[in-house]
């Protein structure tokens, strides 16, 4: 019973979820300045890792895979460039189409005071949807299902956001569900999605100055700009990452991250498509 996908993943909701809070608790209550409150994001993340590989490995009895040390820092880098390239893209799609206007730079100090809230929240978002989720759901109802679910619910918790809109939800439950997954799928491991993860939410504030998944105004990060445009094209009051562009420009790259994947022979099939044992 202990090693039941809807078990465990409600042991891995609670604990990373306390951990994520107390985390950002802390840092609002007990750190000074940008470089302190990026450190305690630092350690709240080995937190979250370390009792992510003890639930798993305690309740699932085997080797957390997922978490595998001598990949990481590679995975975790081509993320970062990833998370930032694809946003960065966005931009300059929309800068051709007279949407984004850059006008200054700000101070490069800037780019600090966004450090710590993106390094918390990928660690804490990957570790839960897509190592808890996507692949707990994908033991039960093989790849194809478990995407669409951990798409919808990944998609639909960001409702609780300030700014969010039913746009802005139905696009990152399309693309970012495809993407992070695709990023799962293709080396079975967390760390290529949590660096994207942190890179994107990273570039989208602190150096872009967007909003992020709807969450506040613009914050004030590297970049002097103005965003003039329909919904559609700027993504509204939820951000870039709602609008058309990050929707046609993300998709196509899970999918075919999506497409490798499949041709390594990395989807599982539901199980009641098994044959049967004679």
């Amino acid at each position: 019973m202990l090693g039941s996908p809807p078990v465990v993943l409600a042991i891995l909701y609670v604990a990373l979820t306390y951990l994520y809070l107390s985390g950002f608790f802390f840092r609002a209550s007990f750190t000074q300045g940008p470089v302190q409150g990026a450190a305690a994001s630092v350690v709240s993340g080995i937190m979250m890792l370390a009792i992510y590989a003890s639930i798993v490995r305690t309740a699932e009895n085997r080797p957390v895979d997922e978490l595998a040390l001598g990949p990481a820092a590679r995975e975790l880098g081509l993320g970062l460039l990833l998370g930032f390239g694809l946003y960065t893209a966005c931009i300059l799609v929309l800068m051709a189409l007279g949407i984004y206007r850059l006008q200054g730079l700000n101070a490069w100090s800037m780019l600090l005071p966004g450090l710590a809230a993106p390094i918390a929240t990928g660690v804490f978002e990957e570790l839960v949807f897509r190592g808890g989720v996507f692949r707990l759901a994908e033991r039960w109802f093989g790849t194809w299902i478990a995407l669409v679910l951990s798409s919808v619910v990944f998609g639909f918790v960001h409702l609780e956001n300030d700014s969010a809109t039913m746009q802005g939800i139905l696009s990152i439950s399309l693309w970012a569900g495809i993407l992070l997954v695709a990023t799962y799928l293709l080396t079975g491991r967390l760390w290529l999605g949590i660096g994207l993860h942190a890179a994107w939410n990273y570039t989208q504030g602190s150096v872009w100055s967007g909003i992020v998944s709807g969450n506040q105004a613009a914050p004030a990060g590297l970049a002097r700009s103005t965003m003039q445009g329909p919904d559609w094209l700027t993504g509204g009051t939820f951000g870039v990452e709602a609008s058309l562009v990050a929707l046609v420009t993300c998709s196509a790259v899970g999918i075919a991250m999506i497409v490798v994947a499949v041709r390594r022979g990395r989807i599982i099939p539901p199980p009641w498509t098994a044959p049967r044992q004679p």
